[in-house]
């Protein structure tokens, strides 16, 4: 669950990064579509809120923490700051579980 959650955040960072650059390219130079990029930011931010959410339900964070981290993939390199603090955070409640029982 956490290796989903990271994954995700890079994954989404990264593509925001290249949403933003291809916007900047549109208005500010009139030049490229973002239609493309666009979508297939919109499609992993989806999955990002539902790794993230289940992550957050899982660890019995509040609700405002879970804004957080769920706004942080709406800004761009914030997940770049924000990933690791929740990783050092969550992998204690990851390693400790009990293994379940068949």
């Amino acid at each position: 669950m956490l290796s989903r959650y990271r994954v995700m955040a890079y994954v989404t960072a990264v593509w925001l990064l290249v949403f933003t650059v291809a916007i900047i390219l549109k208005y500010g130079f009139d030049t490229g579509d973002t239609m493309l990029i666009s979508q297939i930011h919109g499609v992993l931010f989806i999955v990002y809120v539902v790794f993230a959410f289940d992550l957050g339900t899982k660890a019995k964070w509040p609700f405002g923490k879970l804004l957080w981290v769920l706004a942080a993939g709406c800004i761009p390199v914030a997940s770049f700051f924000v990933e690791p603090k929740i990783t050092r955070e969550a992998r204690p409640l990851v390693t400790d579980r009990e293994p379940a029982t068949a």
